[in-house]
């Protein structure tokens, strides 16, 4: 499952590709936190890493902490996090936590189903939790999946690889599509909103401009404001900002790229534009966000046996 660092710097945010275990159907894993523990080490599992492939992770005992694209989230039994290819993430404390983590190529999937599961929303929730008749639903899905899991040899390989394809599809469409709790809205966001999501997510780095994506759709700057609102509670000049600084934050993070280099990147006329940019929304100069960023995962010492 986690595997070597792609990059030769031991401070940049480790590029982890899947690799499953021998004799295993390669795409999909299921594991308990224990064996996990047992596999990584506290100290790799401490440092900010950037998978290649999908996490899902629900508890049974304890409460963490993960941190997926610089937001903390606390994880309780009952809930899953769901941390996708490319989202920077880094482990809370797993000692006094049991759990499951399913971990998936997102190719093992076909297409209908990895759509319908919105797999690819990068605005999906982090962290989602069942209600009402969902809670037995999900859970009956992941026993399911990991007993099947574990009963490599019980069918001809291609069966089994056929089952746990069709088992992680039941999972995944359960968790995208979760029954809303009462007296909260049904998530339901108009074409509108969802237009400028996707022309935002598709041109963030050629404009951070409201006015060209409102022309490029035939909208109104108004209507677009009013319908980001409506759906994500924000402005749309905010919704834009926040996705620029998010990449923005990956790119400090994950690799070598100096600011000016991101700069280009991210369609800034010069250094010094982003820098200001990045300060005013965050805070940090963009130098001062790096630092602080690598420094999180150096400090904890693997517990003795690890490996």
């Amino acid at each position: 499952m986690m595997a070597k660092n792609r990059h030769g710097s031991s401070q940049e945010i480790v590029k982890i590709p899947f690799v499953a275990p021998a004799g295993t159907p390669t795409g999909i894993e299921v594991m308990s936190l224990a064996a996990l523990r047992g596999r990584v080490s506290a100290r790799s599992l401490a440092r900010p890493q950037r998978p290649e492939f999908h996490h899902l992770l629900t508890l049974t005992t304890g409460d963490l902490r993960n941190t997926v694209d610089f937001d903390e989230y606390v994880l309780r039994p009952g809930s899953w996090l769901w941390v996708r290819p490319g989202q920077v993430h880094q482990w809370g404390d797993l000692g006094r936590v049991e759990g499951t983590l399913v971990l998936f190529q997102q190719d093992v999937l076909d297409a209908a189903t990895a759509t319908a599961a919105r797999v690819d929303d990068p605005h999906a929730p982090v962290v989602a939790t069942p209600v009402a008749d969902d809670v037995q639903a999900v859970a009956m899905a992941a026993e399911h999946l990991s007993q099947e899991f574990q009963a490599l040899g019980h069918l001809p390989l291609e069966v089994h690889r056929a089952a746990l394809r069709h088992l992680l599809a039941v999972l995944l469409l359960r968790l995208a599509h979760l029954t809303v709790p009462v007296g909260v809205p049904a998530p339901d966001p108009d074409e509108t909103y969802l237009r400028f999501r996707d022309a935002v997510e598709r041109d963030f780095t050629r404009t951070r401009r409201v006015e060209d994506y409102a022309r490029a759709l035939g909208y109104s700057g108004r209507t677009l404001s009013r319908a980001t609102l409506a759906n994500a509670g924000t402005s749309a000049k905010e919704f834009v900002d926040r996705r620029v600084v998010l990449e923005a934050k990956r790119l400090l993070a994950h690799g070598d790229r100096t600011a000016a280099q991101i700069s280009e990147q991210l369609g800034f006329v010069n250094p010094s534009q982003f820098s200001k940019y990045f300060t005013h929304r965050t805070g940090q100069s963009p130098i001062e966000f790096r630092k602080g960023v690598r420094g999180r995962g150096e400090d904890p010492a693997p517990p003795p046996g690890a490996s």
